[in-house]
């Protein structure tokens, strides 16, 4: 559940201080969660009726919580690093390019905005890099969802107190997480560490959203900087845009070549 906070964290972040937090939003999570851990049988999790209703889409590049695009074939164009402040529907059209045809329909969405109902100005934040942000997936019927952010140095030293270390073994930490199910860790030639693990997500969340499992992902940098990425079956509840996907949007390989390229770097 670190990930979903700290994600969600960064879109709350210089929102013109809303009535609500990103901890707000699974503060009841993490009160149930103890609560299942506590009891010898858990209850099993009442899924939403398959008549959850779907936002309305609404036209317009300055709209963060809906720019849609079909999903495309690499071009040549996807080599070429966007700025961090391209218009929402052009960070779409570039992460379709390098994802390619099979991943379905791409909308970048803003998760507090569909979950929390707040309005654009409180859902806008600022991105470090140029494909940062939130993206529901569309594909034989289901709705998922991919969260990418980065953080620099800076950040993750104020939220840690140290930089992010390519040496730490996150799979160690499993034991803390019952949630997290295999986790693997790859460090790269260039001393860069990606590891990835799965997550149930089997928890209830405030206003009655359940997630769905998700594939959870840190890319530690050199420079003490990393990537957060999220390629989530999707959710069920207050908000929905529709049902889970029956595997997360991205895979482990697709996430690693994501990340790997030069796309997702801020320029300089």
């Amino acid at each position: 559940m670190n990930e979903v906070r700290e994600l969600l964290d960064r879109a709350a972040e210089g929102a013109g201080k809303p009535a609500f937090t990103a901890g707000a939003v699974y503060a009841k999570a993490a009160r149930v969660r103890r609560r299942r851990r506590a009891a010898a049988s858990a209850a099993v999790l009442a899924v939403v009726a398959a008549g959850a209703f779907a936002l309305p889409r609404t036209g317009g590049d300055e709209d963060p919580a809906h720019a849609s695009v079909a999903s495309a074939g690499p071009s040549a164009s996807s080599t070429t690093s966007a700025p961090a402040s391209a218009p929402a529907s052009d960070k779409a059209e570039r992460l379709a390019a390098l994802l390619g045809p099979d991943v379905g329909e791409i909308e970048e969405v803003s998760l507090l905005a569909l979950i929390k109902g707040v309005t654009p100005e409180q859902a806008q934040t600022v991105h470090l890099g140029p494909l940062d942000g939130q993206y529901a997936f569309r594909k034989d019927g289901g709705v998922g969802y991919l969260a990418l952010a980065l953080e620099d140095r800076e950040a993750v030293e104020k939220k840690t107190g140290r930089p992010a270390d390519p040496d730490e073994d996150l799979c160690d930490r499993v034991g803390q997480e019952p949630s997290r199910t295999d986790c693997e860790r790859e460090a790269l030639p260039d001393g860069r560490v990606l590891t990835t693990w799965h997550d149930t997500m089997d928890v209830e969340g405030e206003d009655s959203v359940d997630w769905g499992p998700e594939l959870v992902g840190r890319f530690v940098q050199r420079d003490g900087s990393q990537f957060l990425v999220r390629s989530s079956t999707g959710f069920e509840g207050t908000g929905t845009q529709g049902p889970l996907l029956s595997e997360p949007p991205l895979s482990r390989q697709q996430i690693k070549e994501l990340l790997t390229g030069p796309d997702v770097l801020p320029r300089g």
